[in-house]
């Protein structure tokens, strides 16, 4: 038996919430083409025969800005002190530079067994991938380097017997049932947010939080769920965007998370969805605490 705990970091972007869920098997994360879509650390168990992955999805690596920043790269560098593997997922159809180097300085400092998986290859003109793998090869750093698509599930086999042959032998960290850490709370705030992400303008996500205000259970298997949350953002001329004309977009936000909400809860949802203006809350320890953003240290 083969078990251990595996770390998906890299740039903001790089798909790392999208291999995630496709080692998976289901979604445990939100996915969307903004950056910095993944805020906290989500935890997901992988069983295979004689094997259990378990592996640690972590926000992008960037410059932080804000406290909230902060904590997120924090977040996503303190996973590599406690993991025997860490993947380093880059977006291969984005020309590397500076930052993909301060990514890969990273985490060698943090002396883990690494992998490097070269996403998105469906995007690559193909003529530019051998000297891709030929740049990152000549760090003589890498385990291995893998080219994959999470998007279309090619190369993945090959990505988790790199990961297995760098597990350490051992008993299961956790039951065979165990899929992730996160709770019913946190992932319908999470399918609210990514709901958010899509359907407004680019320089909202980044200044949007959602909070679950009251979260009430279905009293029985397939009943009523009754979740009630707010939408936090930044200044009040941000308010209108995400209200839309007549109230249709927080309509068709709530409508569209409701959807995935029920599918996740296997019964009936009722979500009472909410905007308020709360200024520098990416600043704000109380909030970031409410919205699951580990403590800076």
């Amino acid at each position: 038996m083969k078990a251990g705990l595996v770390s998906l970091v890299g740039r903001p972007n790089a798909g790392k919430s999208t291999l995630l869920n496709r080692l998976a098997g289901q979604k445990l994360a939100i996915v969307s083409d903004k950056p910095q879509t993944t805020r906290h650390r989500i935890l997901g168990v992988v069983n295979r025969p004689e094997s259990q992955m378990v592996f640690i999805d972590t926000p992008g690596i960037h410059k932080p800005m804000h406290r909230m920043n902060r904590r997120m790269v924090d977040t996503a560098l303190e996973t590599l002190r406690e993991v025997d593997v860490a993947v380093l997922v880059v977006d291969a159809a984005v020309p590397p530079g500076a930052g993909d180097d301060f990514v890969t300085a990273l985490i060698q400092k943090a002396h883990v067994a690494t992998v490097l998986a070269l996403n998105k290859t469906d995007r690559l003109y193909k003529p530019k991938l051998l000297p891709l793998i030929a740049r990152y090869a000549r760090t003589d750093f890498f385990k291995a380097i893998v080219p994959i698509s999470a998007l279309e599930g090619s190369g993945l086999e090959r990505l988790e017997n790199e990961i297995l042959a760098a597990l350490p032998e051992g008993p299961a960290l956790y039951p065979d049932d165990y899929l992730t850490d996160q709770s019913e709370r946190t992932l319908a705030a999470e399918l609210i947010r990514e709901k958010v992400l899509v359907h407004t303008r680019d320089e909202l996500p980044y200044t949007t939080a959602v909070v679950i205000d009251q979260y009430e259970d279905a009293d029985r298997e397939g009943g009523l769920t009754k979740i009630y949350a707010s939408i936090l953002v930044d200044n009040e001329s941000q308010k209108p965007i995400v209200v839309g004309k007549g109230g249709d977009m927080i309509k068709r936000i709530g409508t569209e998370a409701r959807k995935d909400l029920e599918e996740m809860l296997g019964g009936k949802v009722y979500l009472d969805l909410h905007v308020k203006v709360r200024a520098d809350w990416r600043d704000d320890e109380r909030i970031l605490d409410e919205i699951g953003l580990g403590r800076r240290k």
